[in-house]
């Protein structure tokens, strides 16, 4: 199939490498002349395991391409993907500025038949509207039709999880359509999953809105058991070992972030409510997980009457391993706590320094190890369970820090370790080794 796929974002991108790496000829077009120059030459934008390695391969085999010209772009193409942005509006709903933008450019430049398939996440309905807004401006007689492929992508892991997912959701009103994007999709070896557009639609906010139901969850079962003596990492194994639960998703910590569990569970929220329907279980779960960020930081307040003027060393700043993505990343709220509380912040991440310097206080402090950060600190926070952290020894911190107080997050650590290092640690939903 000859394709093009408009948006060169975190979605966009995936899906033209993929694409692409399984036969199909690829154009991907982004208005971001910048970026289009950079992306010619092989260079991803985004830090995603194995995807600089697919846009070479592809490049140099000429199965993809990358343009700002609509018209370049859409030539002679069987299918059109649109893989753009729909941010969060202040109430919670999708904005859609920038798929409005897309259906103007498609009704000036489409001069043949085509299908066009929404790979962004949108309200349920919005592949109606996508349709109506491009054939109310349509320039050249053509016809379209409208299909929904919505994307099940972990942030760190995209590209493995394109070819190794549990399944490839299609939604259209015609069989054609349906037959057409299996045909596509055939490369991937994945169960699919044919429906309606509504339905397809809905199966992706139904999925994340699920997913961060079941992390509030066990974080809330989390906090529970700290109070009453029980331990969540044994809570969770017995837990996930009923069939009908499931292991994934009960890891205890402070909350998920990223692009798409937050914008999400919001949107299908603002969705129910035009609607007039009360999403009551997702409202709690919005809420439970706003509060969970702060955990970390009142820990700390527990055990230190002041923390002015202390060197605390934050590791981790993406909301995931992985990536370096700071959208709606607990790093945010608790760097922003610290640095009002009069701490000298040190922070140290892998990937997601430079995204960081843009959102973060003016004041924090970056690092170029996690050896730098946490040397002469009085408290470290672990934020991002990446696996330099988690492969960091604990007896080191007893080694450089001026007391060895730790706050972990993410659970990186296990209390036996805790217990055999000497270092004082705290994490989430389990007893403190206090020293």
């Amino acid at each position: 199939m000859k394709i093009a796929v408009i948006g060169t974002g975190y979605v966009g991108l995936v899906t033209g490498a993929c694409l692409s790496e399984i036969g199909n000829q690829v154009t991907c077009i982004d208005i971001d002349e910048e970026k289009i120059e950079t992306l010619k030459k092989g260079i991803s934008p985004i830090y995603e395991d194995g995807l600089t390695e697919l846009l070479n391969r592809n490049i140099t085999e000429s199965r993809l391409k990358f343009t700002t010209d609509y018209k370049e772009g859409l030539s002679d193409k069987d299918i059109v993907y649109i893989a753009v942005g729909t941010p969060q509006n202040d109430d919670g709903s999708a904005d859609l500025t920038s798929v409005n933008a897309v259906c103007k450019s498609l009704a000036a430049h489409l001069d043949r038949d085509i299908i066009i398939v929404t790979k962004s996440t949108v309200p349920v309905g919005t592949n109606e509207y996508i349709k109506k807004a491009i054939e109310d401006r349509l320039v050249n007689d053509v016809t379209i039709k409208i299909a929904s492929n919505p994307e099940f992508l972990r942030q760190g892991s995209a590209v493995y999880d394109t070819f190794n997912g549990d399944r490839i959701v299609i939604g259209a009103e015609e069989e054609t359509v349906l037959d057409a994007l299996e045909e596509v999709n055939a490369g991937f070896n994945l169960p699919i999953v044919r429906t309606n557009l509504r339905s397809a639609e809905m199966i992706k906010y139904a999925s994340n809105a699920f997913l961060a139901t079941k992390i509030s969850f066990i974080n809330e079962m989390a906090n529970l058991s700290e109070k009453i003596g029980a331990n969540i990492d044994d809570v969770a194994e017995g837990m996930g070992m009923d069939g009908r639960i499931g292991s994934a998703f009960l890891n205890a910590g402070i909350g998920y972030g990223g692009s798409c569990f937050p914008k999400d569970t919001r949107a299908i929220i603002s969705v129910a409510k035009d609607a007039s329907y009360d999403m009551q279980i997702l409202e709690n779960v919005v809420d439970s997980n706003e509060r969970q960020r702060g955990i970390i930081v009142d820990k700390v307040k527990e055990c230190f009457d002041s923390i002015k003027g202390k060197k605390v060393a934050v590791l981790g700043l993406a909301f995931k391993p992985n990536t370096d993505d700071l959208r709606e990343a607990p790093s945010i709220s608790v760097t922003a706590r610290l640095v009002e509380e009069g701490a000298e912040v040190h922070t140290y991440d892998p990937a997601a320094m430079e995204n960081a310097k843009r959102i973060l206080s003016d004041e924090v402090i970056y690092s170029d190890g996690i050896r730098q950060a946490v040397t002469g600190a009085d408290i470290v926070i672990i934020l991002t369970e990446w696996q330099e952290i988690k492969e960091f020894p604990l007896e080191e911190y007893k080694k450089l820090m001026n007391r060895p107080v730790i706050f972990d997050g993410r659970n990186c650590f296990t209390l036996k370790e805790a217990e055999e290092s000497g270092v004082e640690y705290h994490s989430i939903g389990r007893p403190s080794v206090r020293k």
